[in-house]
């Protein structure tokens, strides 16, 4: 490809990412060149100020038609307009409670931990704009990878240590079978480009390469199911949750978590949404599959559910409940209805809002006991009563009790179980069920809070950063779940994310 082609391209559609790219460099460099003693929260307030210069030109090319760029490897469209917002959002929120975070044995590589940070983010950016199999996969390693050293970055500390290595091997296997299962297309068709798969595989009635279709979707399922930590391949998470140190955790919980729900529902449904199953031009081998997976979200939600019940360490039992929350996002998948990607998005931005907002006061309440046990936030009402508040307001999200963002996230869900034929009553039944279940742990904490005697009664001062991402989250939670018209309305211009296949 020779000069003038390249300076053809609209290059201004990935502004944010150029913009993620440079601050990460620029990072690196001050990070290298800078003495041991200064104080490296001065990184992370430029970190910050660089994403939400990302999140600006991102606002700028909303108006921006569907473009695709370097032979239609990377794409802007609205899905990736939509899913980059949450990107941004939850990043910039994670960066402002990393400034703020101070582990026991303190912190000497918070330096890294920015610039590996937007190294994980220009993974995830990348992967909601690709449009071919190998820019795909280059975003996912790049997120992996940077997650994995994220995980471990607290070296005198044994569980990052040992949460690290869990991760990695997990990792790598999933990383090995999802590419497996990528094989298997590049093998059938000849081209990783997604638009010239999907048109290739809409035609393809003969039954031995409709097999060997069938197996790449369950390898690339099985295979991304570990980044969404969904069932049975869940076993990471706990103690990956409870090793890393919590800003990473958050990064995991949400910002991870929206990547993996990104690269299923690009490759989900841009290739085998309209790859025909059972030698015939009728039957969509996505749906064809759809008991499968659907047996797999009924058992993500009431594996994370019931084994939460058992966890005294908050943070695993946020693990547990992330995973549920995994089970309850793959409902909206399952389903297949016109509002899918309508649905898992709104859910997503309540679940950033709210469990961004309970690691933010989990950081400080752990930071200053030195323990995640959850009788640490015993007596937080009497001790600092807006705190608990505020933590108050994200578990009833999380639990997803009306007046929330969570509770419009999991109405939305839940109703696009029937809306399809036939309806899902089965999967709706389960999500009932278990989001019953899940009101023990979450108002297990409100009684620490509200009704329990406090050991001690020094006030909960939140950090600057802290404080910035509790507001915020705070607000949007309530807003978004008292006047959800605002999201709709946002979501709107997109109509639909029809162009998610042009």
């Amino acid at each position: 490809m020779d000069l003038k082609t390249l300076l053809q391209y609209e290059w201004g559609i990935m502004t944010p990412e150029f913009t993620i790219l440079g601050v990460a460099t620029i990072l690196s460099l001050i990070d290298l060149f800078m003495p041991d003693e200064k104080d490296r929260r001065l990184l992370g307030w430029f970190a910050f100020a660089g994403v939400i210069v990302a999140l600006i030109s991102l606002v700028g090319l909303l108006p921006v038609e569907v473009t695709s760029i370097l032979e239609d490897t990377f794409r802007l469209d609205s899905f990736a307009k939509a899913f980059k917002f949450i990107l941004l959002a939850g990043a910039a929120c994670v960066i402002l409670l990393s400034m703020d975070y101070q582990p026991a044995e303190g912190m000497p590589y918070r330096g890294e931990f920015y610039y590996l940070f937007l190294a994980a983010l220009l993974g995830a950016m990348m992967m909601t704009s690709s449009g071919d199999l190998i820019t795909m996969f280059v975003g996912l390693e790049l997120l992996s990878i940077s997650s994995y050293i994220l995980v471990g970055l607290r070296k005198k500390y044994v569980p990052s240590n040992e949460s690290a290595m869990k991760y990695v091997i997990n990792g790598g296997i999933s990383t090995a079978i999802t590419l497996f299962g990528m094989s298997y297309i590049f093998g059938l068709t000849g081209t990783t480009n997604l638009k010239a798969i999907a048109g290739q595989l809409s035609t393809v009635i003969d039954m031995g390469q409709q097999y060997l279709l069938a197996l790449a979707l369950l390898m690339l399922f099985v295979g991304l199911s570990f980044k969404l930590a969904s069932a049975p391949f869940h076993m990471w998470a706990p103690d990956v949750y409870q090793g890393a140190p919590t800003p990473v955790t958050a990064f995991l919980s949400v910002v991870s978590k929206t990547a993996g729900f990104v690269i299923v529902l690009r490759l989900m449904i841009y290739i085998f949404a309209g790859t025909p199953a059972e030698g015939t031009n009728s039957a969509s081998m996505l749906l064809s599959m759809q008991d499968y997976i659907a047996f797999l979200a009924g058992a993500t939600m009431i594996i994370g559910n019931t084994i939460a019940l058992r966890q005294r360490n908050v943070k695993r039992m946020f693990a547990y409940s992330s995973i549920a929350h995994a089970g309850y996002l793959l409902v909206g998948f399952v389903t297949m209805s016109m509002f899918i990607i309508d649905s898992i998005w709104f859910y997503l931005v309540a679940y950033l809002l709210m469990n961004l907002g309970a690691f933010a006061i989990l950081q400080v309440i752990a930071d200053k006991s030195g323990s995640e046990d959850i009788s640490q936030f015993a007596g937080l009402y009497r001790r600092s009563p807006l705190v608990a508040v505020a933590m108050g307001i994200f578990i009833l999200s999380l639990a997803g009790i009306p007046g929330t963002a969570g509770f419009i996230g999991k109405v939305n869900i839940f109703l696009g179980a029937f809306v399809t034929e036939p309806a899902h009553y089965v999967l709706a039944a389960v999500m009932i069920a278990t989001t019953v279940i899940s009101y023990v742990y979450y108002f297990g904490i409100l009684t620490q809070m509200f009704f329990r005697p406090a050991a001690e009664q020094t006030p909960v001062k939140l950090p600057l950063g802290v404080m910035m991402v509790v507001i915020f989250c705070a607000i949007g939670t309530i807003v978004f779940g008292v006047v959800p018209s605002i999201v709709y309305d946002f979501l709107n211009q997109f109509e639909h994310f029809g162009d998610f296949f042009s």
